[in-house]
């Protein structure tokens, strides 16, 4: 059996010979497939938390989960942050004051913790007075006021910067109620008092916090979902009549892609699947996966139209020749998906899933519609044969380029694989030089507000983002003993004393402000704390009394920078843990487990690439029934994920989630021009003539349509770079870089390397029969 009589895509293109065979059975289950997935669109909804990158069974999220159930989740903190020459001026005051009153009755709010509710010492037997009195004095009174407030260990470089021109407010939502009413409408609310209460008063307010930047993921979410689809959709369709010059021909080009991403959001709705930072750019995808299919199979029935043949004959020619490539490219393209399906990261698992799902129904919407559309808008192919090498410029430019590479390759194989080789170990040695990086701010939209109000607290209150230390205290020790209160100021004083660690706050810091206001002794504390509202108890204290926090904050600065500092105060605490072994000490918080987890997280999704690569070979080679084929692959492949580690490694800017992510998408959407090649190829081939015929003749036909859905795929996935969220732009600018550096290693590595082993093989079979022409 010669290689082209093999069949590589097991019969499963077949599937499109269904719509030839019984159109309007066709028709009416695409009409009702349709129809079932627009409702199914309306159930999705988005995953917008910030701690679901991280979300695992590991030891550290489940410790990370027990302090969320004991305490509030600073992941529903929204932070006011106030800047402005003037703020500790009266007028600036009383607005602030106003406005926190104001803030007080936001429904969903839980508690508010502001400078305001820093308290005098207590006297016997009676309630703390507030710091600020109800009437702001005047004169030398004020200055005294202004005195007590900055030098107040408990406001200052926690609620109001040292230099006085910043104040924090920290507001606390109920997770239930802004679940039912909605994060917008409460966001919102809030952001309306800000806004009106400090009107005209100089001073500049914004919102951060997670709840803030869960909103802005989720409005970014929203509005680039439309971005995406209708620049995509467009993209494609421009091309496509740019160079089919017939609008049926661009319809049955660009209109299946599109009804892939109707299919596929639907049924991932039906499924309960949520959008998320990746999921997002699912649109996207599926149009640039289904699209560079229905480029190709459009090409081989358009050429076959021209040649005359009846539009019957042409889908089903185009159907049989390209549709096995397509399988195998469907198969390549869900196996980086399923690759993702390995990580520690439920967000990343979850667009695994999705991307390899909809790999899928695109291929299923691809294989059967195209044809039906073909059937349905080509009602005369005279007026495709007749006088089109006039309107047929621009693919017949495109194969002229074609039949040029072509020749440079034939006359210097050698050269050219040589080059290939070089590049491949050059890049490579970049590639290794890549290291782990991660930051919240690359998560979160940065020309909004809340990335801004926190950069503005990594400057004046040394960081917005909290590290917790867990103390859990066994039954037979009570919290307002020696021990306990010595374990919890030695916790204290080595966070405090941690470089990279500010803002810290915990039962010590009422304790040895007591003591400065000559207040001394536990039963003063137990007093003072048993008087202050729950809310703010709440936040350092459990309910049973059994566990404690330390909270610091620090700047949103990279993991592999933060979590040295991490793993030092770690290490500090061991001296603790070895004094009192019965009480469970442990350092968490979201950015404690971003630090810890990020870097592996990501190590683990560049060893799953480089898996991938060995399957979608081992793949490849089975497709083609051919271990030298699945050899070859190998260099064109891996060229354009080192080139575009090469990229990252020039710009600095490492091995990011979506950065990775991007190349283990990438790869093997770009190894489906590589397919597409080696199957013309199989379809030109003829041992009995030189190899270099066959290898021009190929390149010449699939080169075109090679070209035009890298572009389509290329500038598709580009679209991403409009987007709001960094790690998007990132994403799409990668994505986009690496398939064009596919395309090179298609047009040029892969000929050229299998042009010398093709004569390589030529001559060894003339030396073993050497009476064969």
């Amino acid at each position: 059996m010669s290689l082209k009589d093999r069949q590589i895509g097991l019969g499963l293109e077949r599937l499109g010979l269904f719509p030839l065979n019984h159109p309007i059975i066709a028709f009416i289950l695409f009409v009702a497939i349709s129809a079932a997935c627009v409702v199914g669109i309306q159930r999705l909804k988005v995953e917008d938390s910030l701690s679901e990158l991280f979300r695992s069974n590991t030891a550290e999220f489940l410790q990370y989960e027990s302090l969320t159930q004991q305490f509030p989740s600073s992941e529903f903190d929204v932070l006011v942050v106030v800047e402005g020459e003037k703020l500790l001026t009266r007028p600036s005051l009383e607005s602030i004051r106003s406005m926190i009153i104001e803030l007080q009755f936001v429904e969903g709010m839980t508690g508010l913790v502001s400078m305001f509710s820093a308290r005098q010492p207590p006297q016997e037997g009676e309630i703390p007075p507030p710091l600020f009195p109800d009437e702001f004095p005047e004169g030398a009174e004020f200055e005294q006021l202004l005195e007590r407030i900055r030098s107040n260990e408990i406001i200052k470089g926690k609620l109001l910067s040292d230099t006085g021109d910043l104040a924090l407010v920290v507001i606390a939502l109920d997770r239930k109620v802004v679940s039912s009413k909605g994060l917008r409408e409460v966001v919102g609310e809030i952001q309306g008092i800000v806004d009106t209460e400090l009107k005209d008063t100089g001073l500049i307010a914004q919102l951060s916090g997670a709840p803030v930047m869960q909103l802005e993921i989720r409005n970014a979410v929203e509005r680039d979902r439309l971005i995406y689809n209708g620049l995509g959709f467009l993209i494609g369709a421009l091309i496509a009549i740019l160079f089919f010059r017939q609008f049926s021909m661009m319809v049955i080009a660009a209109a299946p892609p599109a009804i892939a991403i109707l299919w596929s959001l639907g049924i991932l709705g039906w499924m309960d699947f949520r959008l998320n930072l990746f999921l997002n750019i699912m649109s996207p995808l599926i149009m640039v996966m289904g699209f560079s299919d229905t480029m190709q199979i459009t090409f081989a029935m358009r050429d076959r139209l021209l040649a005359g043949d009846d539009k019957r004959t042409a889908i089903r020619y185009a159907i049989l020749t390209v549709g096995p490539a397509c399988v195998v490219t469907v198969m390549t393209a869900a196996a980086s998906f399923v690759t993702l399906l390995f990580s520690s990261s439920a967000l990343i698992r979850t667009f695994g899933a999705a991307g390899a799902l909809s790999t899928l129904i695109a291929y299923v919407s691809v294989i059967g519609l195209m044809p039906l559309f073909a059937m349905i808008l080509i009602r005369d192919n005279s007026k495709i044969s007749t006088g089109s090498q006039s309107q047929d410029r621009a693919v017949n430019w495109l194969r002229s380029i074609c039949g040029w590479i072509a020749d440079k390759i034939i006359g210097r194989p050698v050269f050219y694989s040589a080059l290939g080789v070089g590049l491949v170990i050059a890049f490579g040695y970049a590639h290794l030089t890549l290291e782990p990086r991660y930051r919240l701010a690359d998560q979160v939209p940065d020309r909004e507000q809340a990335v801004e109000a926190s950069n503005r607290l990594d400057t004046k209150l040394t960081g917005a983002n909290p590290v917790h230390v867990l103390i859990e205290l066994p039954e037979q020790m009570e919290l307002y003993t020696d021990d306990a209160l010595s374990i919890i100021r030695t916790v204290h004083t080595n966070v405090e004393g941690q470089e990279g660690f500010g803002n810290v706050w915990s039962v010590y810091t009422l304790q040895k402000w007591l003591e400065e206001a000559n207040k001394p002794g536990i039963p003063v504390l137990r007093q003072y704390i048993d008087l202050l509202p729950e809310h703010l108890t709440s936040r350092f204290v459990a309910g049973n009394e059994k566990a404690v926090v330390v909270t610091g904050r620090i700047p949103d600065i990279d993991s592999s920078r933060i979590s040295p500092l991490i793993d030092q105060l770690d290490q500090k605490l061991d001296t603790v843990r070895k004094q009192f072994p019965e009480v469970k000490i442990s350092v968490t918080g979201l950015s404690a487990i971003a630090a810890r987890n990020s870097g592996s997280m990501i190590e683990q999704l560049n060893f799953g690439l480089t898996a991938e690569m060995v399957f979608v070979a081992m793949l490849i080679g089975i497709a083609f029934r051919s271990v030298i084929i699945a050899f070859i692959c190998i260099m064109p492949g891996l060229f354009p994920i080192i080139a575009s580690g090469t990229l990252l490694a020039f710009t600095g800017e490492g091995l990011q989630f979506a950065s990775i992510v991007a190349l283990i998408v990438a790869f093997g959407l770009g190894l489906d021009a590589t397919i597409h090649y080696l199957n013309r190829l199989r379809l030109e081939d003829d041992p009995n003539e030189d190899p270099a015929i066959g290898i021009k003749r190929a390149t010449v036909l699939v080169g075109p349509a090679l070209i035009l859905t890298t572009i389509v795929l290329a500038c598709g996935l580009a679209v991403t770079m409009f987007s709001d969220l960094p790690s998007l732009r990132l994403f799409g600018r990668l994505c986009a870089v690496t398939l064009m550096a596919a395309l090179v290693g298609d047009l040029l590595i892969l000929p050229a390397t299998l042009l010398l082993v093709r004569k390589v093989q030529r001559r060894f079979r003339k030396s073993a029969n050497p009476g064969t022409a």
